[in-house]
């Protein structure tokens, strides 16, 4: 799966990235190594989000894929 990002210098320094794809999914980092590593780590947590809590209306259902 290949997903786009945004990267960006912080003014601070180091770089902060978003996820446009994914509402909400940003991190970043005092390296462009560590804004990667930590990217990674931002995407997987914003994409296993635990639905057993969630109240399913009606007929829906849970489905669980690979992308």
């Amino acid at each position: 799966m290949k997903i786009k990002v945004i990267v960006h210098e912080a003014e601070e320094g180091g770089f902060w990235a978003e996820v446009p794809a994914i509402p909400g999914c940003a991190t970043q980092g005092e390296t462009f190594e560590d804004l990667l590593h930590n990217l990674y780590e931002a995407v997987e947590g914003c994409l296993s989000v635990d639905v057993s809590q969630t109240q399913i209306p009606g007929e829906g259902r849970v489905l669980e894929i690979a992308i």
